[in-house]
């Protein structure tokens, strides 16, 4: 078999079969199957004969991926941008000033940065596991205008591989109508690390989605929120959410401070109905 195996490999190096995504495929798995059966007739050699399997079926399951264009590289390239940003916030323990304390124990935090500003750092327990929490945020994100009073409207643009989504949001008026309409155009990525989800976002240019008449254009981030079983008890999540906003137009900066503290109290409250 391994002759054969052989002439399949030297098949997919001439240039006119290198586009064959099918005949690279078979090599692969020819080529995971005959590493296999050597691995079991010598054992001295088992290990970088598993290492090489390994890569061998890495191979195997990127050759079905679609590649991305340049364009999409550059969301993604964002999208981790966003999220290596947010963490590096979130690490800094250092001058963090209350905000807001509610009675349940949620809290909202705040400190100023020299590149974004003021920063908002909500903190709350829910009483539902991990992967619920998830798939209200994630999975079922284009429907959060239907509990959380301050989104109008979140519409996915364009999906990006597995971790990465393109979403045009419509801010609710608050009462009084004292800000008035903004949207926000923001490229979006999820990412687990062990039994932690980061969801993580930040403005962005999409030339499908110009500015809508009516509504000031926004922008945000870094910003994300942070998803993690509470310690001793995991069907609990503790989520951390980091708020950055620039509302644009003039606003005095007491009353978007006081704006976006109530927002992110409010967006616990009726996170929780929902769940």
């Amino acid at each position: 078999m391994l002759p054969a195996t052989s002439k399949l490999c030297a098949a997919i190096s001439y240039r006119h079969l290198r586009n064959m995504t099918g005949l690279r495929r078979q090599a692969a798995v020819a080529i995971s199957q005959e590493l296999s059966k050597l691995a079991c007739r010598s054992p001295g050699h088992g290990t970088w004969i598993s290492q090489v399997r390994r890569r061998s079926s890495l191979l195997s399951s990127r050759l079905e991926e679609k590649p991305f264009s340049e364009m999409e590289m550059s969301y993604i390239k964002q999208g981790e941008e966003a999220l290596q940003k947010s963490l590096r916030i979130l690490e800094d323990q250092d001058g963090w000033k209350t905000e807001t304390v509610v009675a349940n124990g949620d809290r909202v935090l705040s400190k100023v940065l020299p590149e974004a500003g003021k920063v908002f750092r909500l903190e709350v327990v829910l009483e539902q596991p991990l992967d619920s929490v998830y798939s209200e945020l994630v999975d079922r994100m284009e429907q959060m205008g239907e509990w959380n009073p301050t989104v109008q409207e979140v519409k996915i643009l364009q999906k990006i591989g597995k971790d990465t989504v393109i979403t045009h949001e419509k801010a609710a008026a608050p009462p009084g109508n004292l800000v008035g309409p903004r949207d926000f155009v923001s490229v979006r990525c999820s990412r687990r690390r062990g039994s932690s989800c980061v969801l993580a976002g930040m403005a962005t240019q999409y030339g499908a989605m110009p500015e809508q008449e009516g509504f000031i254009r926004a922008e945000n981030g870094p910003t994300c929120m942070l998803l993690r079983p509470l310690p001793g008890s995991p069907s609990h999540t503790k989520l951390t959410w980091l708020l950055s906003i620039d509302l644009k137009g003039w606003l005095p900066k007491s009353i978007i401070n006081q704006l976006l503290s109530q927002t992110q109290v409010d967006f616990a409250k009726h996170l929780r109905q929902r769940l």
